[in-house]
């Protein structure tokens, strides 16, 4: 069967992201997605390898689009203002794509060579944010894992209308950091003794 003209695996990919953040996930099916692409769901198997393919290419692309937004954050930026980015770029790309970053908790298979590749340049990008902090290599690690953990859980519990008091939720995001970077520096100043 032949391709529709101007449909490849990129504008599937992109539409079925797009679809993700407006419906969910979960609401994302080969038939949904052939209805919003104007085909047939057979057509789709041009591109992607069915549920499971589409499914690993939204992880592959959720956690790429997640890596610019922080890399983009970041940009001229160091030490605290550069973690304070990470953070504030993260939370802003789970509101802005909540079906796309659902799809990067979720990867297929984190064996996938692909799937580790683009997760170790997330890591990548976070580490070299640290650098200013001459954290030990393990000790960076649980770093960068500690400030996914707070951003993860603050963006999981908005998105979930877990903020009900009436306060601004940037503040309560920057107290969590400033909070985080006050006590890294107060470990650092400690191990430097």
């Amino acid at each position: 069967m032949a391709a529709r003209q101007g449909l490849d695996r990129q504008s599937v990919v992109k539409t079925a992201a797009e679809l993700a953040d407006e419906v969910g996930l979960e609401q994302v099916t080969l038939a949904s997605l052939a209805g919003r692409l104007n085909v047939k769901t057979p057509s789709l198997y041009n591109h992607i390898q069915g549920l499971p393919g589409l499914r690993r290419e939204l992880a592959l692309h959720g956690i790429e689009q997640l890596n610019e937004a922080l890399t983009h954050g970041v940009l001229g930026k160091s030490g605290d203002d550069a973690v304070l980015a990470v953070g504030t770029a993260y939370v802003a790309f789970v509101r802005q794509h909540p079906g796309l970053y659902e799809a990067t908790l979720g990867a297929p298979d984190m064996s996938d060579p692909d799937i580790q590749k683009v997760s170790s340049t997330v890591v990548n990008t976070v580490l070299r944010v640290l650098e200013v902090y001459r954290l030990e290599p393990e000790e960076a690690l649980h770093t960068v894992r500690s400030i996914r953990s707070m951003v993860h859980g603050f963006a999981s519990l908005e998105g979930k209308n877990g903020f009900r008091m009436e306060l601004e939720r940037d503040v309560t995001l920057h107290h969590m950091l400033t909070t985080y970077l006050r006590g890294l520096k107060t470990k650092e100043a400690a191990g430097m003794q």
